[in-house]
């Protein structure tokens, strides 16, 4: 755990390498409204550095030795390299230096209740849950999440000092640089492992992040997850539980979807019954995120009948089973997923939407993450009626050769022969719209930009 603090050290000014980027450009938003000097660079002007700069914010764009201000404390990105001239001179001058997951765990210092939702599947939305119940109930909370999230304008709302919720990445074992007094595990299973090692370091480090929590705080956990269940066996502090049945503290039942594939259903608490609950977001996998989201504003006391109003205001975040819009009356969707349960989960729940055909526009995400979940991706697609697979989305990797789009494809046959593999954006959105028929529901689907297939879609109309 870092040695450091913002308050002992007196830190007045803090320069962010890499301040474009979503979560770096909330932290700076945050101690910018908390009276900081604040400045930072980016490879390229955006309107995430305008905004930072309409609020006060010195932004540079490139990054320059020369251009590096005289500071207190420097903020790096992970896509910041140990050669980044500004990075080199702030070590000279034995500036402290630290990295963005360290940089949201000291602003969880200066808070009195921080609220850290981690998880493999689920983060943001369950982040965006707990944080419109929490705005909408007048606890004021700060928040930083993940997505764009329409009711407070953005990923990020300053409030005030007394709770701060955020999402608690385990990526690099990111969220071990977090001071959680609350702390959520969502679900567990294998993925980043071009980190872990397997799935037993994913359940020790996720276990560590458990142990964060001091005896004064509590964890709210899955059940159902058996791998969630390993971690709970070594945890110190109070445990909530949620999950499908009574052996759970909360846990819901009578579930049913309406026409939109919208859940409505009862939620009961230490076996005594809470209300019932109506969603306006697709799936049963996003009734469960409501469960955790409702045992950690239950617990933090706020009325149950505000819990059911404030949850039913929520539409979703941005690229979250995110309407784009109709070509005709074919309706196209976009959604991040880019893991094989996430891929199911979305999946039927776009089955539960009427439409004629299901499509289902796949862009892998990472090298290593393709090639380690092969099989599990295969078996993913059985919901869609037409699958096109696009090429992989490197992120932060290099093309090594050894998995290709076309090995996917080649593993889907054996479940679905409807599949194929298409090379570009432009090619994709040309089939779709010639082969598409009335009724029918496109959805484009991954965590890099494949989004832009539904754009080009949206563009060929009239």
């Amino acid at each position: 755990m870092i040695d450091f603090d913002l308050d002992k050290h007196d830190v007045n000014h803090v320069h962010f390498i890499g301040i474009g980027g979503i979560s770096m450009s909330a932290i700076a938003e945050v101690l910018l409204t908390f009276g900081y000097e604040v400045s930072g660079s980016d490879m390229k002007s955006s309107s995430i550095t305008e905004k930072l700069s309409k609020k006060g914010a010195k932004i540079t764009i490139g990054h320059d030795k020369d251009q590096f201000p005289s500071c207190d404390l420097v903020v790096y990105t992970a896509a910041v390299k140990d050669d980044n001239p500004e990075l080199i001179k702030a070590k000279k001058q034995n500036i402290p230096i630290v990295s963005r997951a360290e940089m949201l765990g000291l602003l969880m210092k200066k808070f009195k209740r921080s609220i850290a939702v981690s998880g493999t599947h689920g983060k943001t939305t369950t982040t965006s849950m707990i944080s419109l119940i929490l705005e909408y109930s007048d606890f004021d909370p700060t928040i930083l999440v993940g997505g764009e999230l329409d009711q407070i304008g953005g990923n990020v709302k300053v409030g005030n000092r007394e709770y701060f919720v955020t999402e608690a990445c385990e990526y690099v074992g990111s969220f071990l640089k977090f001071f959680p007094t609350i702390g959520i595990i969502l679900n567990i299973e294998a993925d980043h492992l071009d980190y872990f090692k397997d799935l037993d370091h994913i359940i020790d480090t996720f276990t560590e992040f458990a142990n964060l929590i001091p005896k004064s705080g509590f964890l709210i956990a899955f059940k159902d997850d058996p791998n969630v269940q390993k971690v709970l066996a070594k945890v110190d502090c109070p445990i909530i539980t949620y999950g499908s049945d009574a052996s759970c503290n909360y846990w819901a039942e009578n579930i049913h979807f309406n026409e939109n594939g919208f859940a409505s259903f009862d939620v009961f608490h230490q076996k005594i019954f809470l209300g019932s609950f109506e969603l306006n977001i697709p799936g049963k996998h996003n009734v469960d995120n409501a469960l955790g989201a409702i045992a950690c504003c239950h617990t933090l006391g706020v009325p149950i009948e505000k819990i059911i109003k404030n949850l039913k205001m929520f539409h979703g975040t941005h690229r979250r089973f995110d309407l784009l819009g109709t070509l005709g009356d074919i309706t196209i969707v976009d959604d991040y997923a880019h893991h094989p349960t996430e891929i199911k989960a979305t999946l039927e729940a776009a089955c539960k939407v009427p439409h004629n055909q299901l499509w289902c526009i796949f862009q892998p995400h990472t090298y290593t993450r393709t090639k380690a979940l092969l099989n599990d991706f295969a078996s993913s697609f059985d919901h869609a009626d037409k699958i096109i697979i696009s090429d992989i989305y490197a992120a932060r990797e290099k093309d090594t050769g050894e998995i290709h789009s076309k090995d996917l494809v080649e593993k889907i046959k054996s479940y679905n022969k409807n599949v194929v593999y298409m090379d570009n954006f432009e090619k994709i959105a040309e089939y779709v719209n010639c082969q598409a028929q009335a009724k029918d529901l496109v959805l484009t689907m991954g965590a890099g930009d494949i989004y832009k297939v539904g754009k080009l879609l949206l563009n060929k109309k009239g």
